[in-house]
């Protein structure tokens, strides 16, 4: 006979010889009337559920939580993905990590539409007076970013962390926090302006009259696209990652023009000085720092000012997506193939390597094989040092550099080839910082 202890979250079974239990039980087992029956209800998941798992580094707040945190030489990580339940408690549906930093963006009926927890030393997550009580202006635990917004309620369409900075798309237009010491916020630079415990909110309605559509962040400058499909940028232009054809600073958005005119961009990828713009055709541009090869042109400047069509991916499928990071870049094609670049640990084998041509992963990386030959890989990232691919099925690979397990493989050591995360949840979204990565995830169903 087999017996069943259940609990709402799990179910044992206990198995017990039948001779031992049959003959003594058996006219009990008759007599039992079936609406005596327990009737067990095991909790499921609605299909719209927004859940959130963090891992890397803790000691900052980013990470919002304390669950599974290890210790090592004082520092606190955590190596495996972490639930953080306050995704499902506040509808998270999108997020951003900067450098030591994560923005929440969360469905709300108030305007408390955006949460931010980790490192505000620059007010890059705004300032309450509850801070006060908090150390080194760290904010522990996910709370509330106040938005000078009109609306009751409203939506946000998107969010984008630098290094110390913050840009958040709504409806009624664009919100920018934190550090604006090159213009990196969109508005004018004020000479020793003091950031800590600031309650400044700059806000961009549009541009030029056209509605903003998307927002990213490099590492000190920012980057709007239009409804047109025009890319405006600001903020720090040493490196040309302004691409506006200098290297000043510029703190009022401007339109970026070269290889881009005339094109409908649809997706630009940036996260340290070197850009990715892909448009509508399928063509890739880059612009900024190219000291590791991230842009094969020739010339003897390593800092591209303009915007330049990469003619480097004939024989490829049609590009479907980017990501660009601290020295490498990636691409995605119509096939599922991703194809890597740069310098660094590349994803194609034991060691840091430097190439120039666009290579590809071999896609068995990536569980494509004889009994899963329709896995495919259908959006990548990238952070500073890390890189990321998500598949059709949720699954999520990760590799390059593991500081303080940011690549969420359950230890410290770097990776030098896409291996599969355990998350527990189709992965949706993922964000990587210099050193956590967050990911926005919906369940199994």
């Amino acid at each position: 006979m087999i017996m069943i202890r259940s609990t709402r979250a799990y179910t044992t079974f206990i198995v017990k010889s039948a001779r031992d239990s049959a003959k003594s039980k058996k006219n009990k087992i008759r007599n039992v009337k079936k609406d005596t029956l327990p009737v067990f209800q095991y909790p499921v998941s609605e299909p719209g559920d927004h859940r959130v798992y963090v891992w890397g580094l803790a000691e900052h707040g980013a990470l919002g939580s304390t669950s599974r945190v290890l210790r090592e030489n004082n520092i606190a990580y955590i190596a495996k993905p972490s639930r953080l339940y306050f995704g499902e408690y506040h509808k998270v549906t999108d997020i951003a990590c900067g450098y030591g930093f994560t923005a929440f963006a969360v469905k709300s009926k108030d305007k408390n539409v955006l949460y931010g927890s980790g490192i505000n030393t620059d007010s890059q997550l705004g300032f309450d007076e509850s801070d006060k009580k908090f150390k080194e202006d760290i904010i522990p635990a996910p709370r509330p970013i106040q938005l000078p917004l009109k609306q009751d309620t409203t939506d946000v369409l998107g969010i984008a962390a630098g290094r110390a900075h913050l840009l958040v798309l709504t409806k009624e237009g664009v919100f920018t926090l934190g550090n604006n010491g090159y213009g990196q916020c969109g508005r004018e630079i004020i000479p020793d302006e003091k950031y800590s415990k600031s309650l400044v909110v700059h806000y961009i309605p549009n541009v030029k009259g056209e509605c903003i559509t998307g927002v990213m962040a490099g590492q000190d400058h920012s980057i709007l696209l239009t409804e047109s499909g025009h890319v405006y940028t600001f903020g720090w232009g040493a490196d040309g990652q302004t691409g506006l054809a200098h290297y000043r600073n510029e703190y009022q958005p401007t339109l970026v023009k070269g290889d881009l005119a005339g094109q409908r961009i649809t997706k630009v990828a940036c996260a340290a000085d070197c850009v990715l713009a892909l448009s509508d055709k399928g063509k890739v541009f880059g612009w900024g720092n190219s000291e590791y090869g991230q842009f094969p042109i020739k010339s003897d400047n390593h800092q591209i000012n303009i915007a330049t069509e990469l003619d480097i991916f004939q024989g490829f499928g049609r590009i479907v997506d980017i990501a660009a990071g601290g020295s490498f870049c990636m691409v995605l094609d119509d096939t599922g193939k991703v194809y890597v670049w740069g310098y660094g640990i590349l994803g194609l084998g034991p060691e840091v390597q430097s190439i120039l041509k666009p290579t590809q992963i071999p896609s068995p990386l990536f569980g494509v094989n004889e009994y899963e030959q329709n896995i495919r890989v259908t959006s990548i990232y990238c952070g500073t040092s890390q890189l990321a691919a998500v598949t059709n099925s949720g699954d999520l690979y990760m590799w390059g550099l593991n500081k303080f397990g940011s690549l969420g493989l359950g230890h410290r050591n770097n990776q030098y080839f896409p291996l599969k995360v355990s998350v527990g949840a189709q992965v949706v979204k993922v964000a990587c910082g210099v050193d956590h990565t967050v990911s926005l995830c919906k369940p199994y169903v």
